[in-house]
């Protein structure tokens, strides 16, 4: 008989396995589920080196599938300055002037997550100037599409005077011919992060090219710090599998460097990042990467594109003129024409697809060119995918299934969720569209396959946050429908959901013999707690490939 290397007892087992939804216990071996059951017939596998876990009563979970967030990136700002809820200037004064301070040695004072609104009505290079003016200053937008600026970071960035830029991203000039502090999208604020390493973190994002020149041993080792710093705190979360949603060469390197350490502690996926300026042959790249890495701890297999920005810069495509600026709708970054033919050729190729899409009109030109790769190629079966959806044409929901996509959203991104505020967001989509903004349940009775996720860094990492999210969010007026999930939708949507949008659902997923030994223990029963209280449950410890990887204290 073959022994558990572990055994987890003593806990309500939510198994996302229809043919045994619920179990008392789980035993593992190898690194795979040897067996889920009853306790006593999953005792009798213990021998006498197996290692009994005692779940406490609390809920046992396939590990957290998190299908969309920027590993790099998130690993290298834990360790900014965090500015989530500041949203006034006497708060920012503080908390920046006191974080500068303490941080003489630093090239570029970085700061993440103010609120939009406190540089609504100023110049924000003025504003920053009159806090901190003798260094290099850098805000992020909690989105990630905006920074904004001070004078001498303009100056030492070479952007002070404006600069060319492609397409969708903007260096906002002022009416006295200097930039406003402003900086929408990469190619615009891509030269002020670059006075720092941090923007090696961001390359997979903003350009998908490679760090140039090679970083030093000592900017390595610093960039390994960081992601395996995101590592853990994924682990934290209860994730045992991550897609990370930008990509180049150098990321899949550093992670492989991880592996080779014994430091890879969860399963990570990560595209090529293909650009509006990049050609066909680019692709080769990606063909590349996903015969480079294909295996259960690392691996690629999908291209990541971006057909819009976001709805609080005025930059996600719209069918309708945003409500606040007559007139504008924005665009997409590829035209349809040219998406199509791209979308075709990775399809091509037997590579997913994965496109950022958040405005009405962004979703429907991409609709338009999974179609089109169907005409052409046939059903490839790749569930290309759909990756945010903030606001969609209800004539476009049940395409989302007709064409066998994965609707991969964000609960934590919805107004009122997670402490996001409601305005500017609410303003810009425009009072007549509110119903078919952040439309989880619509398109969920649709048919449509979700992957569930928290774009971290953008959102907190946390899934028993985002579970909160989707499962008590609230209407914003009466006559608008409740757009939440129930708790098994968001607990698939985090599981099994996850691991069929990246094809995985045969190995992970789910807690059934045979797949990967991937669990995650919670303090409490989550199917007992009050919703309300989902958010302050705790993960008390997460395993991956049968290894703890996160222990609560």
């Amino acid at each position: 008989m073959t022994h558990a290397d572990t055994i987890v007892t003593n806990g309500r087992v939510l198994t996302m396995d229809d043919t045994m939804p619920r179990a008392e216990a789980v035993a593992l071996a190898a690194g795979c589920i040897l067996a889920v059951g009853g306790a006593d017939e999953i005792a009798a596998l213990a021998g006498a080196a197996t290692e009994v876990i005692d779940a406490g009563g609390g809920s046992v979970l396939p590990g957290f599938v998190e299908s969309h967030l920027h590993l790099f990136t998130g690993g290298a700002e834990l360790n900014h300055l965090h500015l989530d809820g500041c949203d006034s200037e006497p708060g920012l004064r503080r908390l920046l002037g006191d974080y500068a301070a303490r941080r003489p040695d630093l090239p570029l004072v970085v700061g993440q997550g103010p609120d939009y609104g406190l540089f609504a009505g100023v110049v924000p290079r003025l504003l920053l100037d009159d806090i901190v003016a003798d260094r290099p200053v850098a805000l992020m937008a909690h989105d990630h599409h905006t920074v904004w600026a001070n004078s001498a970071a303009l100056r030492a960035a070479g952007v002070l005077h404006g600069r060319q830029t492609p397409d969708g991203h903007e260096v906002v000039m002022g009416a006295d011919g200097l930039a406003t502090g402003e900086l929408l999208e990469p190619e615009a604020y891509g030269p002020v992060l670059a006075l720092s390493g941090y923007f090696r973190s961001m390359l997979g994002l903003s350009t998908g090219r490679e760090p140039d020149p090679a970083p030093d041993a000592e900017q390595r080792a610093s960039d390994l710090a960081d992601l395996a710093r995101g590592l853990a705190h994924a682990n934290a979360a209860g994730i045992t599998s991550l897609v990370n949603m930008d990509g180049n060469f150098y990321t899949l390197d550093l992670l492989e460097e991880l592996r080779r350490r014994g430091d890879l502690t969860a399963r990570v996926r990560v595209p090529f990042h293909f650009l509006p300026e990049m050609e066909m042959a680019d692709l080769d790249a990606a063909t590349e990467m996903t015969g480079r890495w294909q295996d259960d701890w690392l691996c690629s297999g999908f291209v990541k594109m971006f057909m819009d920005g976001v709805i609080d810069s005025g930059t996600a495509f719209m069918k309708h003129d945003y409500p606040d600026r007559p007139g504008w709708r924005a665009h997409g970054r590829f035209e349809a024409d040219r998406f199509a033919r791209i979308a075709t050729e990775i399809d091509r190729r037997g590579l997913q697809i994965a496109v950022h899409s958040i405005g009405d009109a962004a979703t429907e030109r991409v609709l338009d060119g999974y179609a089109a790769a169907r005409r052409a190629n046939g059903d490839s079966g790749l569930r290309h995918r759909v990756e945010h959806i903030e606001l969609i044409d209800p004539a476009d929901i049940p395409r989302l299934s007709d064409l066998g996509l994965i609707a991969s959203m964000q609960p934590a991104h919805a107004p009122g969720c997670c402490g996001v505020p409601h305005e500017p967001t609410l303003t810009k989509i425009g009072r007549p569209r509110w119903n078919d903004a952040f439309a989880w349940r619509r398109i969920a009775d649709s048919g449509a396959a979700l992957a569930l996720a928290s774009d971290w860094p953008v959102s907190d990492i946390s899934v028993l946050r985002g579970i909160h999210a989707a499962v008590t969010r609230e209407a914003w007026c009466d006559d608008v429908p409740n757009q939440r999930l129930t708790l098994d939708e968001a607990l698939r949507g985090y599981t099994i959901g996850g691991a069929h949008a990246e094809h995985s659902e045969a190995k992970k997923g789910s807690l059934s013999p045979g797949k990967l030994a991937d669990l995650v223990i919670l303090d409490r029963d989550i199917e007992a707690v009050d919703p309300a209280e989902i958010e302050h449950m705790r993960v008390r410890r997460t395993i991956c490939g049968g290894r703890t990887v996160f222990t609560a204290a």
